[in-house]
C-alpha cells in the first residue's frame, strides 16, 4: 500500500503556472509507475499524465506541451509542471497509484482571472 499526499494546488490566472507535489510513503516508490488525473464535479477523472518507473512518459492530448510530469525518487515525489494555465484546467488534480490502486486526496487547482 502507497499512502499518497498532494499539495500545491491554487489559484493562478490563465497563462500562469504551477508545480504540483504528489509525496509518497508506506512503500518502494521507484518501482511504480505513477499517474496524474483530474477531474471537474458531474465529470468523470480524466487522465492527465503518466510516467513510467524508468521515467517514460505520456500526456493527455489536451496538456501536451504545457503540462511535465517528473519524479524523484529519493524523495519518493511525484511532480506536474502546469505551465500555460487554461480555465479548462481547472479541476481537482490527484495522483494515482496504478499498481496498488492507491489514490491521494487531491489538490484543487483553479485557472481564473
Amino acid at each position: 500500500q502507497v499512502q499518497l499526499v498532494e499539495s500545491g494546488g491554487g489559484l493562478v490566472q490563465p497563462g500562469g503556472s504551477l508545480r504540483l507535489s504528489c509525496t509518497a510513503s508506506g512503500s518502494i516508490f521507484s518501482i511504480y509507475p505513477m499517474t496524474w488525473y483530474r477531474q471537474v464535479p458531474g465529470k468523470q477523472r480524466e487522465l492527465v499524465a503518466h510516467i513510467s518507473s524508468g521515467g517514460s512518459t505520456n500526456y493527455a492530448n489536451s496538456v501536451k506541451g504545457r503540462f511535465t510530469v517528473s519524479r524523484d525518487n529519493a524523495k519518493k515525489t511525484l511532480y506536474l509542471q502546469m505551465n500555460s494555465l487554461k480555465p479548462e484546467d481547472t479541476a481537482v488534480y490527484y495522483c494515482y497509484s496504478p499498481q496498488t490502486l492507491d489514490w491521494g486526496r487531491g489538490t484543487q487547482v483553479t485557472v481564473s482571472s
